[in-house]
């Protein structure tokens, strides 16, 4: 998500970025529902751009219906099940240009008790508010200053602001320690287990509207971040072309650029909690 403008410490700053990492829908939304499962929610009116009808391989059939609750949306005929019903529709989106970037990357879908029932496209998480994970690694040198990567500026999201060492999403097919691992090899060049003090430090949450499918996205994302040591020597390496530079700054200098909106939303929050803020 594009940084806030710039309130005046870094204080203020971190006040206004949690409340804006936590904000209601920008229009009512209606459950999606796939095999009886709550994936996810969609705009209101949104879905009525492709359905009903039958999905793209017309295996699936996207329907509104009632429920207890009120209306939703569902998509029957599970032949090829959660994942084949949801990755359908995200094709059906993609044919539409409702989509977000295509990213040929499944990443894991939950039910409401946070149960995996499926997988389903990167690309079309936002607009079916399907809650996703990502993982980001602080990087600090031995005198203390913190290891920063400038976003390529052809990057979808964000580019060319500033971002914390290593920051990426958990596929469908990593763990977090091996979304950890995989990310900071891509990003940075970096073997985990060359790190120094490698730990857990928290996370961050986040609910907010997206403007995937042309504003009618949802975020929904958990953010756990790690920090460690980047040992003397050592120095980040981009492998797949979506950082454009690493510098290495004091920490007095990451707080003044946070608060002047040069970082992401979501890595200013997480500079503020491995701050202790």
């Amino acid at each position: 998500m594009s940084a806030l403008a710039p309130p005046a410490t870094f204080d203020d700053w971190l006040a206004h970025a949690r409340r804006a990492a936590q904000q209601p829908p920008a229009q009512p939304r209606l459950p999606l529902v796939v095999g009886g499962q709550g994936v996810g929610s969609v705009a209101h009116g949104f879905l009525d751009q492709i359905g009903p009808q039958r999905l793209w391989d017309k295996r699936f059939q996207l329907l509104k219906s009632e429920q207890s609750e009120g209306l939703a949306w569902h998509i029957d005929g599970l032949h090829g099940g959660i994942t084949g019903a949801l990755n359908a529709l995200a094709h059906a989106l993609r044919e539409h240009g409702l989509c977000g970037p295509w990213r040929d990357e499944q990443l894991a879908v939950c039910n409401p008790a946070g149960e995996v029932v499926g997988t389903v496209e990167r690309g079309a998480v936002r607009v079916l508010g399907i809650a996703t994970r990502a993982v980001h690694l602080v990087g600090t040198a031995p005198d203390g200053r913190m290891w920063v990567q400038k976003r390529s500026l052809t990057k979808p999201n964000n580019p060319g602001l500033w971002d914390t060492l290593m920051g990426g999403m958990v596929a469908a097919a990593d763990s977090l320690p091996q979304a950890l691992a995989r990310e900071t090899w891509e990003e940075a060049g970096l073997r985990v287990d060359a790190l120094h003090g490698l730990q857990h430090g928290g996370h961050v949450d986040f609910s907010r509207p997206s403007r995937e499918g042309g504003g009618a996205g949802y975020m929904r994302e958990r953010i756990d971040w790690f920090s460690a040591q980047v040992p003397e020597g050592l120095v980040p390496e981009n492998q797949d072309g979506e950082v454009e530079r690493f510098e290495l700054q004091p920490l007095a200098t990451v707080r003044e650029q946070v608060a002047q909106g040069q970082f992401t939303l979501e890595a200013g929050l997480v500079i503020g909690g491995f701050l202790g803020l």
